[in-house]
């Protein structure tokens, strides 16, 4: 019978001809991570098994991305525990400080996960891989113990809803802004343990970077996982770091599907988030005025190199309002270093701006840019509920890269044209 993409990478690893929507299945994994905050959790669990081994050391993988380098004890009393179980166990693939970026743009980056594997996480935004044509989702912490004891983990095959994207992106609208306007529409809630299938013309004019934060969010929206069809842009991205074999799904034309939602991208203006909900969207010309403190540029929602070259092509030649703080966070040591190489990390820094190692730090209000009472941030991160980022009196606005570069330079919340066109001061 016909399925779509994350039917048929679900019935692979059942070994079943099909699955449908709503049936529990007991499927393999090929891969599963966990960070500094959820590992000790999971390794807790693990252990309460007495399974002296996980299921394939090769296929599971520790990330320090949280509150790293270590912000307090607590902190470093997790960071130890799985330390400790790595050596342990002599695990190959872990990840500590110097080495270690943002888990999801990190593993990807590796090649850790490729079109049509079963990629768990111990993390909500572990769905970013989907752009990759892999069923990828955030589970619990005793769930990962029992995926990395057994290689396996229960899940309810989830309904798909596809969303057509037609036309083109305009200037400094981006992948971040549709998928804003999509949860915009559909609510926090409107995709609830469903499937988000991204497909039509306008993603063959999307680079992978912008694709990763389309499937990045879809968590935003509720759903299980999001997804996208491999294409040649996919393939040229991921054979170059390919650490095996991969297979390849499509959508059957006739699959059946809960909606077909058709988004006209070309119309899509640049929008922001306001407080306190993603789900929140307005176009950035809306709400252009508003003074901000805090401007932050990172995360694994647009912590990658096309969201550091936008946010400098604002910067370059400019200052950071004096009443402002601009923070750059590279998602990893290879972006980092490939920024430092283009020098963007030096436009940063004569801007006015601090830039720090990869960390989540900001996005959770963990460390590295807490806001304070009363504060005003703009952040590419994914939210911006109510003491997200610190204070919870604090206000977040979710944004591109564009946008939180320009509401640096003019202190208030600004559509990055208002900077570009306007003179670069001698």
């Amino acid at each position: 019978m016909s399925m779509t993409i994350t039917e048929k990478i679900l019935a692979a690893h059942v070994d079943a001809d099909e699955v449908r929507p709503g049936e529990i299945i007991d499927c393999r994994v090929d891969f599963v991570f966990a960070n500094d905050i959820t590992a000790p959790l999971a390794i807790q669990e693990f252990q309460k098994m007495d399974i002296p081994q996980v299921f394939d050391p090769d296929r599971v993988a520790f990330v320090f991305d949280h509150y790293v380098p270590s912000k307090d004890i607590a902190s470093a009393q997790q960071c130890k525990i799985t330390r400790d179980f790595v050596r342990a166990h002599d695990l190959p693939h872990f990840y500590d400080i110097g080495r270690s970026g943002i888990a999801h743009v990190l593993l990807a980056e590796e090649g850790f996960v490729g079109p049509g594997d079963v990629f768990v996480g111990a993390d909500s935004h572990t769905c970013n891989q989907g752009a990759l044509g892999a069923f990828a989702t955030g589970v619990g912490s005793s769930d990962l113990a029992a995926a990395m004891a057994l290689g396996r983990l229960w899940l309810r095959v989830p309904e798909t809803v596809k969303y057509v994207l037609r036309g083109k992106l305009q200037p400094w609208v981006t992948g971040k802004d549709l998928i804003l306007a999509i949860i915009g529409r559909i609510g926090v809630d409107g995709a609830r343990y469903g499937a988000m299938e991204f497909a039509g013309e306008a993603l063959a004019h999307l680079s992978m970077d912008e694709r990763f934060s389309i499937t990045n969010m879809a968590v935003e929206a509720g759903a299980k996982n999001g997804i996208m069809e491999p294409d040649d842009v996919t393939l040229a991205w991921f054979r170059p770091r390919a650490r095996r074999s991969s297979a390849m799904y499509r959508s059957d034309p006739d699959a059946n599907y809960a909606d077909v939602r058709d988004i006209d991208a070309s119309a899509l203006e640049t929008v922001v988030s306001v407080p306190s909900s993603p789900g929140n969207v307005v176009p950035v010309r809306e709400v252009a005025g508003v003074k901000v403190d805090q401007c932050f540029i990172g995360t694994c929602t647009n912590g990658r190199i096309e969201d550091l070259r936008m946010a400098a092509t604002v910067l370059a030649g400019r200052k950071v309002h004096a009443e402002t703080r601009l923070l750059v966070i590279p998602a990893t040591p290879r972006i980092y270093r490939q920024a430092l190489e283009e020098g963007l990390i030096q436009i940063f820094l004569d801007a006015g701006g601090a830039i720090s190692t990869s960390t989540c730090g900001p996005c959770i209000g963990g460390h590295m840019g807490v806001l304070a009472e009363g504060e005003v941030c703009v952040s590419t991160s994914s939210r911006n509920f109510i003491g997200r980022m610190g204070h919870r009196q604090s206000q977040v606005y979710l944004s591109n890269a564009g946008v939180a570069a320009a509401s640096a330079v003019l202190g208030r919340l600004a559509h990055p044209d208002e900077v570009v066109r306007a003179p670069v001061p001698v």
